[in-house]
């Protein structure tokens, strides 16, 4: 995906139309410990039939638990840095490619 280096666009510090820098910037992982991991891990433990379920179930975390395919590229994460003021802004949708080009 080819992209230019600088696109016009409007910034909210300026309260204009202004010229922005576009750099991509790389995605981190999710921490282990966040809402939605912990959360996904206490569905997955649930166990079935009755009893206590102390720690979600006696069975280990993935047991029984396989993904079923997995995708092939990342959502772009774009940066867009204001040339007048310097502020910047993130891509509110990430445009899934494998592979970015600036021009």
């Amino acid at each position: 995906m080819k992209i230019p280096k600088t696109k016009k666009m409007y910034c909210k510090k300026c309260k204009a139309h202004t010229d922005h820098a576009i750099a991509h910037a790389k995605k981190k992982e999710r921490g282990s410990l966040k809402k939605g991991s912990i959360a996904r891990a206490h569905k997955r433990g649930r166990g079935v039939g009755h009893g206590n379920l102390g720690k979600w179930g006696s069975k280990p975390a993935v047991s029984k638990w396989k993904r079923a395919g997995v995708k092939s590229s990342k959502k772009t994460d774009f940066r867009y840095k204001c040339a007048k003021c310097g502020k910047s802004s993130i891509m509110g949708k990430g445009i899934r490619a494998k592979k970015v080009e600036f021009e």
